[in-house]
């Protein structure tokens, strides 16, 4: 029998050995869609299609306040969370790239000298034969042959942990633009807010002035001394926490900037119109699903996918294939023209019994996936809670916001009369106390309205994920 019918036989015997020595799984089958674990639209709108427009929006035609876009701009290129994210992007990359390169044989030269005594003796003269040198140059070569798909599906896995990386960065920033819009928002609102403080403590200050000359001439009572400067204390107060609060806003934007942000990009009160955007009528809940975070859950539950299958083909034989090819010469220079050597080497390697650690491992890779499942479903609830939660809030912003305006001016018209009542006597000071304190919690809770429709409005707009561009 030849060595070729040998080698065959080996192989054979070899091969229906790890068919009778190992269980061998039964293929998964891939995850498929089903139906979304939520609604088919949200409770506060019907169904659309308009909802890709919306998201396509680039982010400039929702934040519309050209010191913000301003400030936004600089946090995209200086901020570190967002670098950090980017460079996991090119470290899943170039893991991809590392893991890829197992389904090519490696190749490599060797060139390699010996010089030493051989220990031979001449038998005609008694004497060593003495010092031998040897050189040999040689290229080598080792395949593992993907017959069964293990390395395919680690190149797969692989993929979708890069792919799943690209989306959370596209996260990161839009977390990154949402969270430095929103705290400009909110440094804007505290800063209107302490110019309001500031001017109310003005003017009770100089009501406190006049109260207390009138008491120092014996025309004023202690009450109302007291009952004035207790006001003024409070909103001297307001003014202290307010200054404090500013800086605070202003610490915050620069730690999501990533560098200072000069003093023309900062809000000195808070303006009208910062962000805007018009929702389409209606929206299927299924836009959820081009959500970064969403589509990264789901990249990551096909790279479980994968390693289940690269799992199952660690039960089957793992077939390398090595080789060389060279020189030898007892002379360097004559390297090249020296006699031929060569290699070859197949192996098979036949998982026959390993205490269950391949049965262990499938298993495990198969748990992985239904984890993978579970949190791919629930970022589909978390967007959608997140989406509905603004969508409540904006069903009733208008109204809110209206009707807080109403107040405030009816507060402020009953100021002016009040006011005028006082000044001919009919009105006692109490009364105008009383209604400067209704204006200065009116205009006050005008700045805060104002403020959670602004932030509705972007939140909105990233919780549906936009602002990818």
């Amino acid at each position: 029998m030849t060595g070729k019918h040998n080698i065959f036989l080996i192989m054979t015997s070899v091969l229906a050995l790890s068919a009778c020595s190992t269980i061998i799984p039964e293929k998964t089958k891939p995850y498929k869609q089903a139906d979304l674990p939520i609604p088919a639209s949200f409770e506060q709108a019907a169904n659309s299609e308009d909802g890709d427009n919306y998201i396509n929006q680039n982010w400039h035609s929702i934040i519309v306040d050209k010191r913000l876009q301003k400030v936004v701009e600089l946090a995209l290129n200086n901020n570190r969370d967002l670098r950090v994210a980017v460079l996991n992007v090119d470290l899943a990359r170039r893991q991809y790239d590392l893991q890829r390169t197992s389904l090519y044989p490696s190749v490599s030269g060797t060139l390699a000298g010996s010089h030493g005594e051989t220990g031979s003796i001449d038998y005609a003269t008694g004497k060593p034969v003495g010092v031998t040198t040897t050189y040999s140059g040689s290229v080598n070569a080792a395949w593992e042959v993907d017959m069964f798909g293990r390395i395919r599906a680690l190149n797969a896995a692989a993929e979708q942990q890069y792919f799943a990386s690209q989306e959370n960065r596209n996260a990161a920033r839009i977390s990154l633009i949402s969270a430095v819009a929103s705290a400009w928002l909110n440094l804007a609102a505290d800063q209107e807010q302490l110019n309001l403080s500031k001017l109310t403590l003005a003017s009770r200050e100089k009501t406190l002035n006049i109260v207390q000359k009138r008491f120092d001439v014996g025309t004023g009572d202690k009450l109302t001394v007291r009952q004035n400067q207790i006001l003024a204390e409070t909103a001297r107060n307001d003014v202290a926490s307010l200054e404090a609060l500013v800086k605070q806003d202003q610490n915050l934007l620069r730690l999501l900037v990533g560098t200072d942000v000069g003093s023309a990009f900062l809000p000195q009160s808070f303006p009208e119109g910062v962000v805007t955007g018009e929702l389409p009528a209606g929206l299927q809940s299924r836009i959820l699903l081009k959500r970064p975070d969403v589509v990264a859950a789901e990249h990551q539950l096909l790279a479980a996918d994968a390693n289940i299958n690269a799992a199952r083909a660690a039960f089957f034989p793992m077939i390398s294939l090595t080789g060389s090819a060279g020189k030898v010469s007892t002379d360097l220079g004559d390297l090249f023209n020296g006699n031929n050597v060569w290699s070859f080497a197949p192996s098979i390697t036949v998982p026959i019994f390993n205490h269950g650690a391949n049965e262990a491992n499938f298993e495990a890779a198969k748990i992985r996936r239904d984890m993978a499942i579970n949190s791919y479903e629930k970022s589909i609830q978390s967007a959608f809670r997140e989406v509905s939660d603004q969508l409540a809030i904006r069903s009733t912003m208008e109204d809110r916001l209206n009707a807080q305006i109403r107040t405030t001016e009816a507060a402020n018209e009953a100021n002016k009369i009040v006011k005028a009542r006082y000044e001919r006597g009919v009105d006692s000071l109490l009364s105008l106390t009383d209604s400067e304190r209704n204006v200065y919690g009116a205009n006050q809770q005008l700045i805060n309205t104002k403020l959670l429709y602004s932030l509705n409005l972007l939140n909105l707009y990233t919780s549906l994920g936009g602002g990818i561009e």
